[in-house]
C-alpha cells in the first residue's frame, strides 16, 4: 500500500475505534444514570447513597469540582448527561461519535448513519429532559435504545472487515473499562456504607448488575444466589456475557486476529487476561477490590496505549480516555 493509502487507513482506523468508544460510553453513562436514579429513589436516606459515586465511575470527579460547589443530584446529572464542556457527557460522547464517523460516512451503511445523525440531533435538542427527574428515565432509556439500535444496524449491515474490527475493539475496550469502574465504585459503596447483612445489600448488588444490563443473565447463570463473589465472578470472568471483562477481551482478541501487526496488542490482551485469572474473587467482594480494579484498569489502559502506538500513533488531542477513578 502506498503512503497516502497508509495514512488514510490509519485515519479511518482511529475514527472508527474512537466512535466505538464514544458510543459505548454514551450508552453506559445513560444506563448508569438511569439505574442510579431508580436506586436512589428505592433506598432510604439512611443507606447513604449519594450522587458523587457516579462522577468517580465516569472518571470526572476532578473536572466536576472545578465548576460545581456541591455534588447535588441536579448538578451531577447535568454534568454527566448534557455538559457541553465535558467531553465524556452523553451529549458530548454522541457528538464526538458523530464527528468521528462523519469522515468514514462513505463506508458506513446508510441506515446506521441515519440512526446516529438522528440521535445526535435529538440529544442536542432535548438535553433539558435529561436532568428533570420527571423526564430523565425516559430520556436515558431512549438514548440506550438508540445506541443499541445503531450497534445492531452496524453488526447486521456492515461488512465485518478491518474497519469493523476497529469499531469492535474500541467498543469492547470501553465496555471492559466501564465494567471495572462500576464494580469499583458501586461495589465500593456497598462495602463502605452497607453491611452485607443489611436488607439493602441485595438491592445494591442488583443495582450494580443492572448498571451493566447484567441482572437477568446473572440470574440465569447463578440462580437466586445474589452474593458479592457471585456477581464479581459473573462480571469479570463469564466468557459469554457481552459486558464481562473476560468476554470483552475475547472479542478484542478475535478482532485483532483479523488485523496485521497484532502481536503487541495481543500481548496486552494476554496481560489483562492474566490479571483476571489471578483474582481471588471470594475475598475481593469485601476487601481489596479497589486495589485490584486499579491494576486491571491499568492493564486496559496499557492495551489502549499499545493499540494507539501500533495502528494510529498520531493521537488527536481532542480524544478523551476515562481517567482513573
Amino acid at each position: 500500500m502506498n503512503q497516502d493509502g497508509t495514512v488514510l487507513l490509519s485515519r479511518v482506523a482511529r475514527s472508527v475505534y474512537w466512535a466505538g468508544r464514544h458510543l459505548e460510553r454514551a450508552e453506559a453513562t445513560a444506563r448508569l444514570v438511569h439505574v442510579h436514579t431508580k436506586l436512589f429513589l428505592d433506598l432510604p436516606k439512611a443507606a447513604g447513597i449519594g450522587w458523587r459515586p457516579l462522577l468517580a465511575v465516569a472518571g470526572s470527579g476532578e473536572a466536576f469540582r472545578h465548576g460545581h460547589p456541591e455534588a447535588s443530584e441536579e448538578h451531577v446529572v447535568a454534568f454527566l448527561a448534557t455538559d457541553a464542556e465535558h467531553q465524556g457527557s452523553i451529549v458530548g460522547s454522541v457528538a464526538q461519535a458523530h464527528a468521528s464517523l462523519r469522515v468514514t460516512q462513505a463506508i458506513l451503511p446508510s441506515e446506521a448513519w441515519e440512526v446516529l445523525n438522528q440521535l445526535h440531533s435529538w440529544t442536542a435538542q432535548t438535553r433539558h429532559q435529561a436532568v428533570d427527574r420527571r423526564t430523565r428515565l425516559g430520556w436515558m432509556a431512549y438514548v440506550i435504545g438508540q445506541c443499541q439500535l445503531l450497534s445492531g444496524t452496524l453488526e447486521g449491515a456492515m461488512s465485518h472487515d478491518d474497519t469493523y474490527a476497529f469499531l469492535e475493539i474500541g467498543r469492547s475496550l470501553e465496555r471492559a473499562d466501564m465494567t471495572t469502574r462500576v464494580l469499583d465504585i458501586q461495589a465500593g459503596v456497598l462495602a463502605d456504607q452497607l453491611d452485607s447483612a443489611t436488607p439493602y445489600a441485595d438491592l445494591t448488588w442488583t443495582g450494580v448488575l443492572r448498571s451493566l444490563s447484567a441482572y437477568q443473565m446473572f440470574l440465569r447463570t447463578a440462580g437466586s444466589a445474589m452474593t458479592g463473589p457471585a456477581a464479581l465472578r459473573f462480571l469479570l470472568r463469564d466468557p459469554q456475557f457481552p459486558r464481562s471483562v473476560e468476554r470483552c477481551l475475547i472479542v478484542i482478541s478475535g478482532a485483532l486476529l483479523e488485523l496485521c501487526r497484532h502481536d503487541d496488542p495481543m500481548e496486552g490482551c494476554t496481560e489483562a487476561q492474566r490479571l483476571l485469572t489471578e483474582a481471588e474473587l471470594d475475598t475481593l467482594a469485601t476487601t481489596g477490590l479497589h486495589h485490584y480494579v486499579d491494576r486491571l484498569q491499568q492493564g486496559l489502559g496499557a492495551l489502549h496505549d499499545v493499540l494507539v502506538a501500533t495502528y494510529f500513533p498520531v493521537e488527536p488531542s481532542t480524544e478523551t480516555v476515562l481517567q482513573p477513578a
